[in-house]
């Protein structure tokens, strides 16, 4: 599992990011305080505080190519 801190400012930047998250095919979570939500659901993103940096968990040794694809939304 590859887990790295994002940030979703804007309503584009949650449709951006899971259309992103869409393309592939393992599992992929966001984690803020207690709640734990499928990163492939605008609906459960709305839900989360997006004021605050969110923490992904990407279920996958080989996360390169997915990490590539959302860098623009990590926290650095």
């Amino acid at each position: 599992m590859t887990t790295v801190t994002i940030s979703l400012q804007a309503i584009n930047d949650v449709k951006e990011f899971v259309n992103i998250v869409m393309r592939f095919d393992f599992d992929v979570d966001l984690v803020s305080g207690r709640y734990a939500i499928d990163a492939k659901s605008i609906m459960g993103i709305f839900s989360l505080d997006l004021s605050k940096p969110i923490e992904l968990h990407a279920h996958t040794d080989n996360a390169k190519e997915f990490l590539d694809a959302i860098d623009k939304f990590i926290v650095k």
